[in-house]
C-alpha cells in the first residue's frame, strides 16, 4: 500500500507537510499521525486525480476540492497562467543556460549548477550547445541521482528560456506570461515573453523569477 501512496504523490520532497522527503509523509498517513492535506502540492488542479486516488487508499470520507482552473506557486502564491511540462518523452521541461563558468561544456554531459535567483542546486543533462548557450533537461533534484555519476560543477547559471508543452490556457506570441515549470522543486511562479508557439509547444524567452503584477486579462 505504502508504494501506491508515493507513486500518488508529487514527489517534490519539499518539506512543507512537515516531512523531509514525500516518502515519510506517506509512512505518517497510512499511521495517521499527518492528514493529506498538509501536502498543498496536491491541491492544485492538476493533481486532482491523484488527491482522488490517496483518498481511497485512505479511506477518507471528505476531501477538499481545490478551486479548479487555479494555478498557484508554493512558496510565493502567485497565480500562474498555465503549467509548463516536458516535450514528449522528456523528464523536465527544456532550459536555455547562459552559464558564467569557463569549463569546457559538450553535449552529453551532466552538470551541476544553481539558477541565479533560485536557492536550488540543479544537475542537468546538455541535450545541445550553441555559441556559449546550452539547453539541458532536468535530472535532479526532483529525481534520485546516482551517486557515482560523474559531473561538471558550473556554478551559477542565467535561465534565459524554457520550452515546453502548456497546459492550461493558451497565451499568443508576445505575451508576458507567468507559468509554473512542473519539474520546479520549489514550485515556484516565473515569468517571460512567448516567443514562440506551435499547437501547446511553447518557447519562453526573458526568464524572470522575480513576478510583480498579474497580466492585463483579455476580454
Amino acid at each position: 500500500m505504502i508504494k501506491n501512496i508515493i507513486e500518488n504523490l508529487p514527489g517534490f520532497n519539499c518539506g512543507v507537510c512537515g516531512f523531509r522527503k514525500c516518502e515519510e509523509f506517506a509512512d505518517a498517513l497510512i499511521n495517521s499521525t499527518s492528514e493529506l492535506n498538509n501536502c498543498t502540492i496536491l491541491h492544485q488542479e492538476r493533481f486532482a486525480n491523484n488527491r482522488n486516488t490517496l483518498n481511497e487508499y485512505l479511506n477518507v470520507k471528505h476531501c477538499v476540492d481545490a478551486p479548479k482552473e487555479t494555478i498557484y506557486g508554493l512558496v510565493d502564491k502567485y497565480e500562474a497562467d498555465f503549467i509548463l511540462e516536458p516535450l514528449p518523452g522528456e523528464h523536465s521541461c527544456r532550459e536555455t543556460l547562459y552559464p558564467f563558468s569557463k569549463e569546457e561544456i559538450n553535449t552529453g554531459d551532466i552538470i551541476r549548477y544553481r539558477p541565479l535567483a533560485c536557492p536550488m542546486i540543479h544537475f542537468a543533462k546538455v541535450l545541445n550547445t550553441n555559441k556559449g548557450l546550452i539547453t539541458v533537461s532536468m535530472i535532479g533534484p526532483c529525481n534520485r541521482l546516482d551517486g557515482n555519476m560523474d559531473f561538471k560543477d558550473v556554478g551559477v547559471c542565467m535561465v534565459g528560456g524554457f520550452e515546453g508543452i502548456i497546459k492550461g490556457k493558451l497565451p499568443q506570441v508576445c505575451d508576458t506570461v507567468r507559468f509554473l515549470p512542473s519539474h520546479c522543486m520549489m514550485q515556484k511562479v516565473h515569468s517571460g515573453v512567448v516567443v514562440q508557439l506551435e499547437n501547446r509547444k511553447v518557447s519562453i524567452e526573458g526568464i524572470h523569477l522575480a513576478v510583480w503584477a498579474p497580466p492585463v486579462k483579455r476580454d
